[in-house]
């Protein structure tokens, strides 16, 4: 389903997040101070615009309240960061996700009402040190530019119907690799179990294979 996300601050996460959210089709606001910046995001966003994200004013002139999305990634001046979260709540925003540059900017952010809160140096030596421990915890890893491993919660659409039933393979060109239900790992799944809601399908295939699969069964 296409999104309206708004980007704030466009350092590398803010950057990259705006890449790949076009990429997958959704519709982003990209905004930051620094014309340069701006500039080089004129070609992976819908707009890309140079203001002030503290200033509510600004915000609202641009839209922001229409949108589905929020998120805040100036990881390094926390007044801003706090800020523009706080703005972004009042305005009306669902969901506002901000980058954190430490535990107590976290803290902080929490207490004004971020949804979430991402440290990325924090949440990719986690990941790293799991894999290290352990390759079977996947949650998302691109085995190449096009083929990805992923995890996908199963919703109604899937819930109560056997792999055969679901058919992944023959429709979409994927593989589920094993099913995960609570701590029980199936790593062998029968064409005839049965998928049930909330379970954990590991899948591999292609990254558009994947995303239809997501988008219509999941």
């Amino acid at each position: 389903m296409k999104k309206q996300v708004v980007v704030i601050g466009l350092g590398r996460f803010g950057t990259s997040v705006c890449k790949e959210l076009h990429k997958l089709g959704h519709e982003v606001l990209a905004i930051d101070r620094n014309v340069e910046r701006v500039n080089g995001l004129l070609d992976f966003s819908a707009h890309a615009v140079v203001a002030d994200a503290t200033d509510e004013k600004s915000l609202k002139s641009l839209g922001v309240r229409n949108f589905d999305h929020g998120i805040v990634a100036i990881g390094d001046n926390l007044q801003s960061s706090v800020l523009c979260t706080l703005m972004l709540k009042e305005i009306g925003l669902k969901k506002v996700w901000v980058k954190a540059r430490d535990l107590q900017h976290q803290t902080i952010l929490e207490r004004v009402g971020a949804d979430r809160v991402i440290q990325p140096e924090n949440e990719m030596g986690i990941r790293v040190a799991h894999h290290m421990d352990s390759e079977k915890l996947i949650d998302y890893i691109d085995l190449s530019k096009d083929y990805s491993i992923v995890e996908l919660v199963a919703t109604e659409k899937t819930a109560n119907k056997s792999l055969n039933q679901v058919n992944i393979n023959a429709k979409y060109g994927c593989t589920i690799l094993a099913i995960k239900r609570g701590e029980e790992v199936n790593i062998v799944p029968l064409p005839s179990d049965v998928i049930r809601l909330g379970d954990i399908l590991i899948i591999i295939g292609h990254r558009e294979d994947l995303k239809r699969f997501e988008d219509r069964s999941v």
